[in-house]
């Protein structure tokens, strides 16, 4: 087997074991299929064990089989990305994945029916379309959405996008014979690219804790009674670029005040979804506090290690104060569980007496 073949394998794996270290632990069913997504490349057999040791399957049953390993990566790949994304799983982008890894299948069935003479481009270009937009698709959704924009990490979402596009050059590029080579080069040079970023997504996530003015970031978890009193405490927390900010601020106002590497998480009725990539703002209802525990868990995940709460009197008048108590109190452990920082900013005057004694009893008063 030569160096190249190894080095393709070996990245292979390498992504495999990191999808799988991500699903055991989050529990999370978009990086579960991603998992599976990557198992089916790690163990597409002919061009990866028999090829090196000079056997082969019969070429028609060759071809089907890569198809359909193809493009069942590619529905995979879509369905995480629904998974993975900071909106609700919805059924209807479900449905319409299956429904595009239904109609791979049909096409791989009718181009190879053998009454029937059918074009390489043509047998290929249906699965290989399908795994070119998996991959380019999920590529875009862990820049945008999942990994930092440090240079090992970026290397993840930028190895899976021109692996996608060059994979969907394959219908043509493939019956080129000098070409395909220096494609499956291109191809283990790309997916080096997924290994050594997806490791440094997992193994060097954030881990400083320092403002914007360079004032060192206490550890733990606090209650400020107004921004100018954690701005003393904290420094310029606004330019951490591992913060996770839950507010009610005029969202127009976040952009230029805060760390393009920050997420937001804007307590909202009117609207849902990203508003903004940089920082990343997303609106997200009140009353939807186990979806929103789930976004900042994964937000952790990835090496976020300060969360700054400036709505909690909203979050209290539409949940009531046990369950936005709860709420706070679920963040905080796995804050503090990553040695991280937790910092609530509320006028003591809008709380009730018990309410303000129970707060204090959980963070440090300053």
């Amino acid at each position: 087997m030569s160096w190249v073949y190894f080095l393709n394998l070996i990245s292979r794996w390498v992504l495999f074991g990191v999808a799988a270290y991500k699903t055991r632990r989050e529990e999370s069913r978009g990086w579960m299929l991603i998992m599976f997504a990557f198992l089916l490349a790690a163990l597409d057999p002919e061009r990866l064990l028999l090829e090196p040791l000079g056997l082969s399957l019969v070429s028609s049953v060759s071809f089907v089989l890569d198809m359909i390993n193809t493009a069942f990566q590619g529905v995979l790949l879509i369905l995480a990305a629904d998974y993975l994304s900071p909106s609700n799983p919805s059924l209807k982008n479900s449905l319409l994945a299956l429904g595009v890894g239904v109609l791979a299948y049909l096409w791989i069935v009718i181009t190879n029916v053998r009454t029937v003479e059918v074009s390489f481009f043509l047998k290929s270009f249906g699965p290989m379309t399908v795994y070119a937009a998996g991959y380019i698709y999920m590529g875009l959704l862990l820049y945008r959405h999942i990994i930092t924009r440090r240079p090992g990490q970026i290397l993840f979402p930028m190895g899976m996008i021109l692996l996608g596009f060059l994979n969907a050059t394959y219908p043509v590029t493939a019956t080129w014979s000098w070409f395909i080579p220096y494609g499956f080069w291109l191809g283990t040079v790309f997916r080096i690219m997924m290994a050594i970023g997806a490791l440094s997504f997992v193994l060097w996530p954030f881990v400083f804790l320092a403002s914007g003015d360079g004032h060192e970031v206490p550890r733990g978890a606090f209650m400020y009674p107004n921004r100018a009193a954690a701005m003393r405490a904290l420094g310029d927390f606004e330019k951490i670029p591992n913060m996770i900010l839950i507010t009610r601020r005029d969202v127009n106002s976040l952009e230029d005040g805060l760390h393009p590497n920050a997420v937001v998480f804007w307590m909202t009725r009117i609207a849902e979804g990203e508003l903004s990539d940089s920082p990343r703002v997303y609106a997200i209802s009140p009353t939807k506090i186990d979806i929103l525990t789930d976004l900042i868990a994964g937000a952790l995940d990835r090496g976020y290690a300060v969360v700054v709460v400036e709505a909690v009197e909203y979050l209290i008048v539409e949940n009531g104060f046990e369950s936005a108590f709860k709420f706070l109190l679920n963040i905080k452990d796995r804050v503090l569980l990553r040695g991280g920082t937790m910092a609530l900013i509320v006028d003591p005057a809008s709380l009730e007496k018990q309410q303000l004694k129970t707060l204090e009893r959980e963070f440090k008063m300053e």
